[in-house]
């Protein structure tokens, strides 16, 4: 149990409850979702949620039957509840953090920014944060500042409804054959293979930029970190894989990524392919600035990119982990398949192809 995280819940209710009343067609707040998510992060020792609960009277029963803690916030003639809840959660939260040092994660559920100080502070005293809210109600300040957020809509149990179709006049018959409908689905798809390509550029970028800032192995759980650091939004759901792992591993079936057993078990090691690949990218490149380069001419490094496209549309200089073009043929010039250098005339790198 002592590696486990101790995590404090802190729910400000009625930005939540309304949130979701406004946003999910009139449904009430479901506690369950956050419960269960937060069951697979640690061991949550403190449920706390505030607010004037003789206007949410009938949500007492449920969050009572999830062991939660009723703060009562009263309305007073002449003073604003929520701005007294507010105060109140941040006080409590920042007193719990001095006070019970084994409380490792601190979790704030609102998509109200006025808890962007809080987030800092508790982040500045070496507390985890994790934020959730509901997405159409979260301030686009809030979610950057944790080190994870959670959006409500996305968590497993919450069933989002279907967005409001307008119904179309009905048109007159007509002899003519109704043209097909679009494939929805291919696009779909389409789309979601967009996406993950997108994502295979993050994550390289990220386990070549870790590689290079620090000599030790990129393990898994490292990465997903560090992934979270840049995108506390990130998560593997959204682009239809149930682990990180099985993400991974789909990643490295395409050569985008090699994994390896790491320290831990089920934590692998990550790394980007040596060969593969990448050689094979810097054969490309020599393949095309020998057919540019006439009698032992040069060729410029503007607009060799879009040469080597023609002959290979997939290119990417990012799936291999460089930040740049010049960045890649740096690389290419290192490794023996042109060479490289810069031109005061041209103003631009020139490249030929190195000779054997």
């Amino acid at each position: 149990m002592d590696h486990e995280d101790r995590i404090a819940l802190f729910l400000d209710y009625e930005n939540l409850a309304l949130g979701v009343r406004d946003h999910h067609g009139g449904r009430p707040f479901d506690f369950r979702p956050i419960a269960d998510a937060l069951a697979e992060r640690g061991r949550v020792v403190v449920r706390r949620a505030y607010a004037d609960w003789s206007y949410f009277d009938e949500d007492r029963r449920m969050l009572t039957r999830s062991h939660v803690e009723l703060i009562e916030i009263p309305q007073r003639m002449g003073a604003s509840r929520k701005n007294a809840a507010d105060i109140k959660m941040a006080v409590d939260a920042v007193e719990l953090a001095f006070e019970r040092g084994y409380i490792s994660t601190f979790v704030i559920c609102t998509g109200d920014s006025d808890f962007t100080p809080l987030v800092h502070k508790l982040r500045e005293l070496n507390k985890r944060v994790i934020g959730v809210g509901v997405e159409k109600s979260t301030s686009a300040l809030l979610p950057p500042a944790c080190d994870e957020f959670l959006y409500y809509d996305r968590l497993e149990g919450v069933d989002v409804p279907p967005p409001a179709v307008r119904r179309a006049r009905p048109a007159r018959p007509s002899p003519v054959e109704p043209a097909p409908e679009p494939a929805v689905e291919t696009a779909a798809e389409e789309e979601s293979a967009r996406d993950v390509d997108t994502l295979a550029v993050q994550l390289v970028q990220t386990v070549a930029g870790m590689q290079g800032s620090s000599s030790g192995e990129v393990t898994a759980s490292a990465l997903k970190r560090a992934l979270l650091r840049k995108d506390p939004t990130f998560s593997e759901s959204d682009y239809g894989f149930r682990t990180f792992g099985e993400l991974l591993r789909h990643l490295a079936a395409h050569n985008v990524v090699e994994l390896a057993s790491g320290p831990a078990k089920g934590d692998p090691e990550v790394s980007l392919p040596e060969q593969g690949d990448r050689e094979v990218a810097f054969g490309l490149l020599r393949s095309v600035v020998v057919d540019l380069a006439a009698d032992g001419g040069a060729v410029a490094l503007s607009g060799l990119k879009d040469q080597l496209r023609r002959a290979r549309p997939d290119f990417s200089e990012k799936k291999l982990g460089y930040r740049s073009f010049l960045q890649f043929c740096k690389a290419a010039a290192t490794g023996g398949a042109v060479e490289l250098r810069w031109s005061p005339e041209d103003g631009d790198y020139l490249l030929t192809p190195k000779t054997p």
